[in-house]
């Protein structure tokens, strides 16, 4: 029987085969029917406990709705309703990629409501313990966002992902080549079709987008210099050039004579390819292409060409493409290279960012200027 004395939006307490149920509306749902908190329990100051506790957590404005969806469900809602139109589309990418790749396949059928910092510890320790903390972090900062949607659109109460600690990214991850590694890679390329793609990474520092997403009038081989004006992303499965990174990285780069030469050697060859297949070729304007002329997709690259590049020269299969671009950093600060015209060069925003990156190539740096020092003034004090 139902409790009677309760007023309107206050709830309802009632007895059901023998169990008291404590009831509470809290909304309409799209066909108008009324969506309501339930709880049954053994005594009535059981069910009456937990309604006050929900009527408490409405008051405090932290109350959620009751939800059937599934993480999975969700995830897919906010990605299609919200990212979509609301970030750009690099971002969007990222945030799909994210939920696609490492999210799903793990939590995607854990219900929303169930949802708890408990699962999301699930979900980076097997990637802190892979030593894949950048993803682990990456992870965390996509869910951390789409879960305050959550919060917002009233489906949980609070956020999970604000109450486990953020994983901590260590740069040690990166494996940068020394100045031997880098020749032996550069060695196994020669030849290749695609060899000035490895000679411009560890030459200029170009991040794999701005490499993939360069035109031929991008350059000036007159004059030795690249212009970084776009990057190459994939969204949908199809390629879009994007706006660069940061202002900073719309930048002119100088081209040292290797890279020069490689890329003159390229565009020879290019030509030959555009000539046998004609008017087929696809994108005319493009530096580095498959070889009927399209976009060169990131996995297909890595996994077909550099990954086979890296066997060849006897490097650790573990080795990132992005590590040339820490490769063209550390070498060229451990040999002297000013800090500002490296931070110019990778095309980094801020300053802080090169030197934090890289401060252990710094930290040798000054262990240098010491022991100049010790050499300049050690004979007078001796």
């Amino acid at each position: 029987m139902a409790d009677k004395k309760r007023a309107d939006g206050e709830g309802a307490i009632y007895k059901d085969r023998g169990r008291w149920v404590a009831a509470l509306t809290v909304g309409w749902d799209r066909n108008g029917r009324r969506r309501r908190l339930r709880h049954s329990a053994k005594t009535r100051k059981e069910a009456a406990d937990w309604l006050a506790a929900r009527l408490a957590e409405r008051q405090r404005g932290t109350l959620a709705e009751p939800t059937r969806q599934t993480v999975r469900e969700f995830l897919e809602a906010w990605l299609r309703d919200w990212a979509r139109t609301s970030v750009g589309p690099r971002t969007f990418e990222t945030y799909s990629r994210v939920v696609r790749r490492y999210v799903v396949p793990v939590l995607g059928e854990v219900p929303l409501a169930k949802f708890g910092p408990q699962h999301l510890q699930r979900l980076y320790r097997p990637l802190i313990e892979a030593g894949h903390t950048r993803t682990a972090l990456l992870v965390h900062a996509t869910l951390h966002r789409a879960l305050g949607f959550a919060v917002r659109w009233n489906l949980l109460a609070r956020n999970p992902a604000d109450l486990v600690d953020a994983p901590k990214h260590r740069y040690g991850e990166m494996q940068a080549l020394d100045a031997e590694q880098a020749r032996r890679l550069l060695e196994a390329a020669r030849g290749e079709r695609l060899e000035a793609v490895y000679v411009l990474a560890l030459a200029c520092g170009l991040r794999e987008g701005e490499l993939l997403g360069l035109k031929w009038e991008d350059l000036d081989l007159k004059e030795g210099v690249l212009h970084v004006r776009r990057t190459l992303a994939w969204v949908d499965g199809g390629p879009r050039f994007l706006e660069p990174k940061t202002e900073k990285s719309r930048r002119t780069v100088v081209l040292p004579a290797v890279a020069l030469a490689a890329l003159k050697k390229h565009r020879a060859r290019q030509a030959e390819e555009r000539l046998t297949l004609g008017d087929a070729w696809a994108y005319p304007d493009l530096v580095f292409t498959t070889r009927i002329g399209t976009p060169l997709a990131k996995s297909d690259f890595i996994r077909r060409d550099f990954k086979r590049l890296l066997a060849k020269a006897g490097l650790p299969p573990s080795v990132r493409f992005h590590d040339l671009r820490h490769t063209f950093a550390t070498l060229t600060l451990a040999g002297g290279a000013d800090l500002k015209a490296v931070q110019a060069a990778l095309g980094h925003a801020r300053l802080t960012t090169t030197a934090d990156t890289y401060a252990h190539v710094l930290a040798e740096q000054k262990r240098r200027v010491a022991r100049l020092m010790d050499e300049l003034l050690g004979p007078s004090l001796r």
